[in-house]
């Protein structure tokens, strides 16, 4: 196949640049900065994507963010591919915090108290979609669904997740957007200048070689 990777990664060497991509995070921040501020369309749009994706982080929804960010970036008509790239703000070294205050948060507003362990928050997740996977299972075999663990987790993790999620979403994609704003205009201005820049040097040059040839 033509885009057929050489070198096969195996899942331990997946796994591995999932948590540390190769090159290290500096490399890829900057690699989702550069693609953001070449986007064409304009800074307010590019933002608005950048904060639906920011905001999506803080949301349940693991193994959805990409449609969860690209639906909030149509409905505010925000660049879907800015949304996307947005989605990077949650990573392995800021999923852990951001869970952990969505759900403090969301007990807090719901008149509950997170007695988790933090270091339990992702085992929450791994076995409820253990629990999903073998109920659903049970649908084609003679063994009984048992809803109880994940009926649990909804009311222990995911609406407190849910709820709590919301109001520093909203705080940290609302920061993100206000300093997107006039970076990714800067941005858009120095790149517009550069092409006029250029495109006044070829002006330059053609004209002695139109007038050697309007000469002959």
């Amino acid at each position: 196949m033509i885009f057929k990777r050489r070198d096969r990664r195996g899942p331990l060497t997946i796994l591995q640049h999932a948590v540390y991509p190769k090159g290290g995070w500096a490399r890829a921040f900057h690699y989702v900065k550069h693609r953001l501020n070449r986007l064409p369309d304009p800074p307010e749009k590019v933002a608005r994507g950048i904060w639906a994706g920011v905001f999506t982080t803080f949301t349940p929804f693991y193994g959805l963010h990409f449609v969860v960010a690209a639906l909030i970036a149509t409905m505010i008509r925000g660049n879907i591919l800015a949304a996307l790239l947005g989605t990077f703000f949650g990573n392995p070294l800021t999923y852990l915090p951001i869970g952990i205050i969505s759900l403090k948060t969301g007990h807090f507003m719901l008149g509950g108290r997170f007695h988790g362990a933090e270091n339990s928050l992702l085992q929450a997740f791994l076995f409820a979609a253990q629990d999903l996977w073998a109920n659903f299972g049970a649908l084609f075999s003679d063994r009984t669904a048992d809803w109880n663990g994940l009926r649990m987790f909804f009311h222990d993790v995911f609406l407190p997740y849910l709820v709590g999620g919301i109001l520093p979403g909203l705080i940290s994609a609302t920061v993100c957007y206000y300093l997107s704003v006039p970076l990714i205009r800067a941005y858009q201005n120095r790149r517009r200048a550069a092409r006029m820049s250029r495109w006044r040097v070829l002006k330059g040059r053609k004209k002695p070689a139109d007038a050697g040839r309007g000469s002959d």
